[in-house]
């Protein structure tokens, strides 16, 4: 028997109340509605020890260094236990937030040189990226009108204007370093017109997928 067709991995990114966890669910039901087996998981976590760094890197003070070799850590365990096994048995696997969340973050947030990220990124995945990650991109004004109404915030969300100013600014550094990998969405949108967006952009990812197989 031949081996399956390897599987395509998609993330979703951008700053906390950008919206890209409003459509998570939606996404992977479309895809699956396309007879695809989608495996769905996030970061940090995907992973029972995931989830517990998870608990830690949202609630307690730490050092950025040490904030983002724990990123690694989890992240390092999700791609050994989770993302590679099912991407080589053929499925598709979406995440919430990879390791362009890691430079924007701990690299435009915080201030992190990237140059340090890229080394950790090189040891941990250096041969994996995603085939497709969606941006989703609204103003400042707009995330925190939409954090405040939604949900008790975490350390991150509860971080100051300038940090998230940049951290959506190293977002938009990644589409223009990459644009063949970013689809940038505009989220200040309709959910109705978002959707319509992401149908056609994942229709054209799967008919892609099915020529390249």
């Amino acid at each position: 028997m031949s081996a399956p067709v390897r599987g395509r991995f998609i993330t979703l990114e951008g700053v906390d109340g950008a919206g890209k966890s409003t459509h998570l669910d939606w996404l992977v039901a479309e895809l699956r509605s396309l007879g695809l087996e989608v495996v769905q998981t996030r970061e940090p976590g995907g992973t029972p020890l995931g989830e517990r760094l998870r608990d830690l890197l949202l609630s307690e003070p730490m050092r950025l260094e040490t904030e983002c070799l724990l990123m690694f850590a989890g992240r390092s365990e999700h791609i050994r236990t989770v993302i590679e096994p099912a991407l080589a048995a053929g499925r598709w696997v979406v995440c919430d937030r990879f390791t362009d969340a890691t430079y924007a973050y701990q690299g435009g947030g915080r201030g992190l040189p990237a140059e340090r990220i890229a080394v950790l990124e090189q040891w941990v995945h250096g041969g994996l990226q995603p085939d497709l990650t969606c941006l989703f991109d609204v103003p400042l004004e707009v995330a925190r009108e939409r954090l405040g109404r939604t949900r008790v915030l975490d350390r991150f969300e509860r971080e100051d204007d300038a940090f998230f100013e940049r951290t959506r600014a190293a977002y938009h550094a990644r589409v223009q370093a990459d644009p063949a990998r970013f689809h940038l969405i505009d989220s200040t949108r309709s959910i109705e017109a978002i959707r319509t967006e992401l149908a056609g952009l994942l229709h054209a990812c799967v008919a892609g997928a099915g020529e390249r197989s």
